[in-house]
């Protein structure tokens, strides 16, 4: 999972106005960088000018998927990323990113502005925490733990159960039982045999 470029572009009439950006191109080749940066602010700007004011959505190109976010008042914001990048995540980017951004930078300065001329400098830092989405977002990081935790609880129950024992023969055997939760057992198990997974 990787994040390639994190734009924030003003939607004039005719055209995108790139604002700033931030890339990670160390995937690239030395020699390939410069292209690859040239590609992506220009896809970055043909997707804003693209967009309607008020949607979001995602692009995908090749093995990459751009998503795009542009608010009513023109600002936009793009992120590419590849493909198994999670795009929850990434909207929550484009939000967090292009809010701040109007908080920081005055909207007249917009129309008229370039990379050297806004002062906004958060986006390398955002680009950079965001490279793992489980540390940026709480709740990708919770749903990992939980995955986590259900490949550990289905690994404990297929060790337990691994040295040829049956759950049926371990109640059976059960001395702590009694005769009565003995046979709910075997009445939930026969209800429950259409849906049997071991």
């Amino acid at each position: 999972m990787k994040l390639y470029s994190l734009s924030i572009l003003y939607k004039g009439s005719t055209k995108a106005n790139l604002l700033k950006a931030a890339y990670d191109l160390s995937s690239f080749s030395f020699f390939q960088r410069s292209s690859v940066q040239e590609f992506m602010t220009f896809t970055s700007a043909l997707i804003v000018e693209r967009s309607s004011l008020g949607t979001r959505a995602t692009i995908k190109e090749q093995e990459y998927l751009c998503h795009v976010y542009v608010r009513n008042d023109s600002l936009g914001a793009v992120v590419i990323a590849d493909s198994e990048y999670p795009s929850r995540v990434c909207f929550t980017l484009l939000d967090k990113v292009l809010d701040e951004f109007s908080r920081q930078v005055n909207s007249t300065d917009w129309p008229s502005g370039s990379p050297a001329t806004v002062h906004y400098t958060a986006l390398d830092s955002h680009l950079a925490k965001y490279q793992n989405p489980r540390e940026a977002d709480a709740m990708t990081k919770v749903q990992a733990e939980l995955d986590e935790t259900k490949i550990i609880l289905h690994n404990t129950m297929e060790s337990l159960l691994e040295r040829g024992e049956k759950l049926d023969d371990l109640v059976q055997k059960s001395e702590h039982l009694g005769n009565q939760s003995k046979a709910f057992y075997k009445t939930a198990r026969k209800q429950n045999s259409c849906c049997e997974i071991m």
